[in-house]
């Protein structure tokens, strides 16, 4: 593991302190981070190989439990932890949106971390992003009676350039130019990890005030949300006797929401105090994922099943 690797949580911290007392050096951030997004999924392109895909969809059943994980305990999850807590309707719905938000980028950078199935992780946050449009809408109006629309075309626009287009130059590029680039293979992941870094510094910034003001029982039911879906998605797994990196990418998967789709939607649809979770899940998943995979690093276990 590299320096920047190794000390991903520290330079986190370091960046999160400065952007929580000068937000200023990092909102100016916040139109690039389509941009930012895009570098971190080429990042983590170039380190796979087509074959690495192909192989994933040898075993259905790894996305099967995956998307069960994502749409359906996730949402459950949200709606029995707003309950418990007796939440206002609108952080109720704000945890609800949260909870029926398809995996984020994050999750394929943290899954490298952890020395899980990276394969696996950026194919479920691909499918879960593509079946966001019909089943988020869903999920919100039978858990809330609440129907909102979203824009299929621009979301797919948006999945398409952040996310599948510079994956596929990625492997593309890993394809065709494998022996030029072994030597520098390992300086990709770095790239991602520091822009997953200002991306965290920016959210701070962004959402500044509210982190200050520290609203407690909105914190415990994001970190509850957060928490219950990393250890729910690694024990079922567990259950199924899958393999251990699969275990741990369908834990960093299940725990960790687009919660910046998650604030869109509240945002339009609701109201800035629906967003609070989302934006709160922002900063949190981001802290939790970091600390999980540096956990698990020093536990390694093989990138590919041998099941």
């Amino acid at each position: 593991m590299n320096i920047i690797e190794n000390n991903f949580l520290k330079i986190a911290i370091i960046l999160s302190g400065f952007a929580l007392f000068q937000p200023a050096w990092f909102i100016w951030i916040k139109p690039h981070i389509p941009l930012f997004l895009g570098v971190i999924m080429f990042g983590m392109g170039i380190t796979l190989e087509f074959k690495d895909l192909k192989r994933i969809w040898k075993r259905p059943q790894y996305l099967a439990l995956g998307l069960v994980f994502q749409f359906v305990l996730m949402p459950i999850i949200a709606f029995c932890i707003g309950k418990t807590l007796n939440l206002s309707s609108e952080l109720f719905i704000g945890l609800i949106i949260v909870g029926a938000c398809p995996g984020g980028t994050a999750s394929n950078v943290i899954t490298y971390l952890a020395r899980a199935n990276l394969a696996l992780s950026i194919t479920l946050t691909l499918i879960s992003t593509l079946l966001a449009p019909l089943v988020t809408p869903f999920i919100i109006l039978f858990l809330l009676h609440e129907k909102i629309d979203i824009n299929v075309i621009l979301l797919m626009k948006t999945t398409f350039w952040i996310v599948l287009f510079p994956l596929i130059d990625g492997l593309l590029i890993r394809q065709f130019f494998q022996k030029q680039l072994t030597p520098v293979l390992h300086i990709f992941p770095s790239i991602s990890i520091i822009a997953i870094t200002v991306i965290i510094a920016c959210v701070i910034g962004l959402n500044q005030k509210i982190l200050l003001d520290l609203p407690i029982l909105m914190m415990i039911a994001v970190v509850l949300h957060n928490g219950l879906g990393l250890v729910v998605g690694y024990g079922f797994s567990t259950l199924f006797k899958f393999p251990v990196s699969t275990a741990r990418t369908l834990s960093i998967e299940t725990g960790m929401q687009n919660s910046g789709l998650g604030v869109a939607l509240a945002t339009a649809h609701f109201s800035p105090l629906a967003a609070l979770p989302g934006a709160l899940f922002s900063f949190w998943h981001n802290f939790s994922g970091i600390i999980l995979a540096k956990y698990w690093s020093h536990h390694a276990v093989s990138q590919i099943d041998s099941k």
